[in-house]
């Protein structure tokens, strides 16, 4: 049984994002991802206009008047989302977490191609596979993915990205959209990116915590390390420290930006503190620019 608390926390999330997608994001989802392909749609009468590439001569010698093919985009997608479940994501110093704001992401996204009439997939990864939901459609699937998010409890705390892409390009054998909600605080996964970057069209959503950037004047703190229990005893006020701290902030975001640019993929920054559906407008309407109209 969920309990009440989390029912209600999933209803909410749900009334957001059914909103947001009805009256912002739905018309920019759909402008920003293409179809997959071509169908074949009905023949209509020739118009003034039509291409004359597009003639059907079959059903024009037929009928004795000319008749074009007419043509509709695929729209149906997969889209995954694949959540770095690690500790790291439960830290936050506002009103809510990394994990909450992937959430109201994951709530956004999913439906928004629950609008789009696309498929919603999750895999949740920690340093160890943790829980693969495969890609349907449904009202009631995109729930229990937002669910998932919030309340599922990993068996570990650490984090391999790799580990989790690897995995998904192993039981994705069609090219999807993937968005990757992670912290980033993790190493040796540049390659992986790469990977998947050439097997799906993959956007990768940097989740962070101001507080990841600066440090407060707190005097000495005890600081512990939530994927392995570390702990360290640090001043604040040391100047030294502060700045040392911000400067390795700024070095492991660009690294980020140069690794996702090098590999030809979407970064989309997310704060604990932002406002997520501008966030998403900002990023779907940059990309509809960049890849031109579907």
């Amino acid at each position: 049984m969920i309990p009440l608390d989390a029912r209600k926390k999933v209803r909410q999330l749900q009334f957001m994002a059914r909103r947001a997608v009805h009256e912002l994001l739905g018309g920019e989802y759909h402008s920003a991802f293409k179809g997959t392909g071509i169908a074949f749609d009905e023949v209509r009468p020739y118009q003034p206009g039509d291409d004359v590439r597009g003639i059907d001569w079959n059903v024009t010698a037929r009928m004795d008047a000319p008749f074009v093919k007419r043509y509709i985009e695929e729209r149906e997608r997969t889209v995954v989302l694949v959540l770095d479940a690690s500790a790291s994501l439960d830290f936050g110093t506002g009103s809510c977490t990394k994990r909450d704001a992937a959430a109201e992401v994951a709530a956004l996204l999913a439906f928004s191609a629950l609008a789009n009439n696309d498929r919603i997939g999750l895999l949740l990864s920690s340093d160890r596979i943790e829980r693969f939901v495969p890609p349907i459609k449904g009202q009631r699937h995109a729930l229990r993915i937002i669910r998932d998010i919030l309340f599922f409890r990993p068996q570990h705390r650490g984090t391999s990205l790799a580990q989790g892409l690897d995995h998904l390009n192993r039981v994705l054998p069609r090219r999807a959209i993937v968005f990757l909600l992670s912290d980033f605080l993790d190493r040796d996964f540049e390659r992986p990116l790469k990977r998947t970057a050439q097997r799906h069209e993959l956007i990768a959503v940097h989740l962070s915590d101001p507080r990841e950037h600066t440090l407060p004047c707190a005097g000495l703190v005890h600081l512990a390390d939530a994927e392995t229990g570390r702990r360290l005893l640090v001043n604040t006020t040391s100047p030294a420290l502060s700045a040392g701290y911000r400067t390795h902030a700024v070095q492991r975001t660009e690294r980020l930006k140069r690794i996702t640019r090098g590999a030809g993929i979407d970064l989309v920054e997310v704060s604990t503190d932002g406002e997520h559906i501008e966030t998403l407008i900002r990023f779907f309407r940059s990309r509809r620019t960049r890849k031109g109209p579907a």
